[in-house]
């Protein structure tokens, strides 16, 4: 059995070998790409918003290639139905009763692709299979393969054809994240890499030391990780000033409804543990606590209809937390 330090060494190799995989493929969106990353490795799941074509499916595929995980594609629409995504029980003639029949959400990384053109029937489904890592058919409950995450990709709200995501289910992913338009320097290499007579997705191999059972001992590895109390603190302030009935914060009490829930306390930690075995540190750090703090809190909170209507962001009202609490 490895000792902490070489698996330490081991996580900061695996991470710059995922992160290089990854960014030869997509050009930029930092904040994108570390953070599935960081879900990946810390057991969670993500949202990942963008304008069509900016490359939030090649992002999660790409990922699967460089894990080695196995991979399954939803593209969600008006009509799929919640059996279409879990699995169904179906008649099995050969032995005269009924099987399960499992459905795509068994791989384990799943790519809720455009989630929000689903009805929120269809949504719900996820519910149970991102909080238990279980799906539900009739009477019978079906462990899904571990290790198991979503990464669902939404186009933003005010396009034609989307039903916003229930609070329930957005507050069940760890990270919300976005990918910005890229800049012209950037869209001409994302032109090079993308109209080549080899495509850089096609090149990309998985690395080494992952698949199933390297991801699921880094994760072990992250839950090592030492929060110190004055560090786990900071975390509990910053989702506490996010509730207007408890904050001090001038601009959460004008425009927040609904501030952040306990979930977003564990993904500021969780995720600080694992940029902190990416720094080479057994011990997380008051930065990587405030790096996290908007990918992990900007969709936990509600905002009330006068904030919407004068144009206020969750990112400005948590800008303004992190201000106050730091």
């Amino acid at each position: 059995m490895m000792d902490i330090k070489t698996l330490l060494e081991r996580f900061q190799d695996v991470w710059g070998r995922l992160r290089e995989r990854i960014g030869a493929v997509l050009v930029g969106q930092r904040e994108a790409v570390e953070g599935v990353m960081v879900c990946l490795f810390a057991g969670g799941h993500c949202l990942i918003e963008g304008v069509p074509g900016i490359g939030k499916t090649a992002l999660v595929r790409t990922l699967a290639k460089a894990t080695g995980l196995r991979f399954a594609r939803i593209q969600f629409t008006p009509d799929l139905m919640p059996s279409d995504i879990t699995g169904s029980d179906v008649f099995v003639e050969e032995k005269g009763e009924f099987g399960f029949r499992k459905g795509p959400l068994f791989a384990h990384l799943v790519l809720a692709d455009e989630i929000n053109r689903a009805t929120p029937k269809t949504q719900s489904a996820l519910l149970e299979a991102m909080q238990e890592g279980q799906v539900t058919v009739g009477e019978r409950s079906h462990p899904l393969p571990q290790p198991f995450m979503v990464a669902a990709t939404q186009n933003p709200i005010e396009m034609e054809g989307t039903y916003p995501l229930p609070e329930a289910q957005l507050d069940r992913f760890m990270f919300k994240l976005r990918m910005e338009m890229p800049e012209e320097e950037e869209l001409l290499k994302i032109a090079e890499r993308t109209t080549g007579a080899v495509a850089a997705e096609e090149k990309v191999e998985a690395v080494e030391g992952l698949g199933e059972s390297g991801v699921l001992q880094m994760r072990r590895l992250v839950r090592e990780v030492v929060a110190a109390n004055e560090v786990a603190h900071l975390a509990a302030r910053l989702v506490t000033q996010t509730h207007p009935s408890r904050s001090s914060v001038e601009a959460v009490k004008r425009w927040v409804r609904l501030g952040a829930s306990p979930r977003g306390m564990q993904a500021l930690l969780l995720g600080a543990k694992v940029l902190a075995l990416a720094d080479g540190r057994m011990n997380v750090a008051f930065d990587d606590i405030k790096a996290l703090v908007l990918p992990a809190l900007r969709h936990r909170l509600i905002l009330s209809f006068e904030a919407q209507a004068e144009g206020i962001t969750p990112e400005q009202v948590l800008e303004s937390v992190v201000e106050a609490v730091t």
